[in-house]
């Protein structure tokens, strides 16, 4: 399994968060990347949907609460996610 990624889109970000850019996407991705170690570890037969939120509810309680309150990856990307993990384990 590919290790997940987050990529900023420029567009969306205030003057402050494009010159933290390339830091806050190490940040998330790391978080993204431990939660989904731990989630594949403990993964007990969830839907995809329940993985998924297990995954950004995991990736959140390893960022800094004001960087977690703004942290709203791709549903669909994150849901890719959570399909490998439960396609993994079956």
């Amino acid at each position: 399994m590919a290790e997940p990624h987050v990529t900023l889109d420029p567009q969306s970000l205030n003057p402050v968060e494009q010159k933290l850019r390339g830091p806050l996407e190490d940040q998330l991705s790391s978080a993204l990347q431990a939660a989904t170690v731990k989630i594949r570890q403990r993964y007990a037969g969830e839907s995809v949907e329940q993985v998924a939120d297990m995954l950004l509810d995991q990736a959140k309680a390893g960022l800094h609460p004001d960087i977690a309150e703004g942290f709203h990856p791709d549903h669909e990307q994150l849901r890719h996610v959570a399909e490998v993990i439960v396609d993994r384990a079956s």
